[in-house]
């Protein structure tokens, strides 16, 4: 009986990672075929796409009122990402870690995380507060586009700080919008349209024409552009799918077991949504790239709790249970902290770090469900 339960929960996430997966792959090639830059579609499509999973579950979960499966699978992704996927890079290979990936990305994830407890103190999640995790995931965004990739010496988590609360974005964001309406009165106008001869005498070389060829050949044609559009719409519909009976099925669970939603959350939903990035880490971490994993982990911590549960919270204002705020929290920035006293010490994770990151994980697996 309870077999076709599971068959349904497992499709269901099957569908959700599959779905999100081809949704990535689809909207990048998109993108790249109307022209949009790497930079951008690496800091939009490709950060956000790795959380896709947790985003979509997170949203049904919150549209169907079930608070305790989107704090859950939050605060549960957030941990296993360290006590699991960075613990696995370490235990496979030694991780490389730079100052920069400390003092500006470390930083802002551990504040993100602050911010959350401070917010739950009250044992809710208001819409403000939703906003508020909105506003600076946002200004996160400007702030890697505007301010990152302009600037040749390094930009550290002071930096953020200051570009947000001095406003700083306000005037960026104002400045983008009216480049690109220059620069598109300019092309209407055959202003800046650059020929080849204009390529070579400017630089000298026959790169930047090179480039430019190559860039037309990987360009879609009008029927591959309706094939990747075919594949985003079924990805879509996948993902949007696979959520529902997702949370559906981990709901069912929940009042079959007994068990608080939260505990499935972090649990069942986290660990679910999260296979994906174990599977892209141990892969990495074979092949030498252990250190992108960590790159991904913290930028994934990073948008769960300020995208995810910002959306979220904005559906549904979120109620918090007690466990969530005297102990789950607190792991979570413990775990947190620890990770980034590991990425201090010598630059890298060792393999014991990664041992310790393990045990701590599988402790509170252990603990979580005999507290709850």
């Amino acid at each position: 009986m309870y077999l076709v339960d599971v068959l349904i929960f497992v499709g269901g996430l099957l569908l959700l990672v599959k779905g999100a997966d081809l949704f990535v792959m689809s909207s990048s090639l998109i993108a790249e075929r109307f022209g949009v830059s790497e930079f951008i579609i690496g800091l939009t499509l490709v950060s956000i796409g790795t959380s896709v999973p947790e985003l979509a579950s997170s949203l049904t979960a919150s549209f169907e009122h079930a608070n305790g499966i989107v704090i859950g699978n939050v605060l549960g992704s957030n941990i296993a990402n360290i006590g699991l996927i960075v613990s696995t890079a370490a235990l496979l290979s030694n991780v490389r870690t730079e100052e920069l990936m400390l003092r500006r990305d470390g930083y802002i994830m551990f504040f993100s995380l602050f911010l959350f407890l401070l917010f739950i103190l009250d044992f809710r999640i208001s819409r403000l507060e939703a906003l508020i995790f909105l506003l600076f995931y946002f200004v996160y965004l400007l702030f890697l586009l505007d301010k990152v990739k302009k600037h040749e010496e390094d930009i550290y988590f002071k930096d953020f700080m200051n570009y947000f609360f001095k406003f700083e974005y306000i005037f960026d964001l104002k400045a983008r919008i009216e480049t690109g309406i220059r620069g598109r009165i300019e092309v209407k106008n055959g202003i800046g349209i650059k020929t080849e001869t204009d390529i070579r005498s400017e630089n000298g070389t026959e790169i930047e024409i090179e480039k430019e060829i190559k860039s037309e050949i990987k360009n879609l044609s009008e029927s591959s552009l309706l094939i990747e559009l075919i594949k985003l719409i079924v990805s879509g519909i996948a993902i949007i799918v696979g959520a529902k009976y997702f949370i559906e099925q981990s709901i069912f669970f929940a009042l079959l077991l007994e068990i608080p939603e939260t505990l499935i959350g972090i649990s069942l939903v986290a660990i679910g949504t999260s296979l994906p990035e174990l599977m892209v880490t141990i892969s990495a971490a074979r092949s030498g790239y252990a250190s992108i994993a960590l790159g991904n982990v913290i930028g994934s911590n990073i948008t769960n709790t300020l995208l995810i549960l910002g959306f979220s919270g904005l559906v549904n204002p979120l109620t918090v249970t007690k466990i969530s705020i005297y102990y789950i929290t607190p792991f979570m920035l413990f775990i947190s902290l620890l990770l980034l006293l590991f990425i201090r010490t010598g630059w890298r994770i060792k393999r014991t770090e990664g041992v310790i990151l393990l045990l701590l994980y599988c402790g509170f697996m252990f603990s979580i469900f005999r507290i709850g």
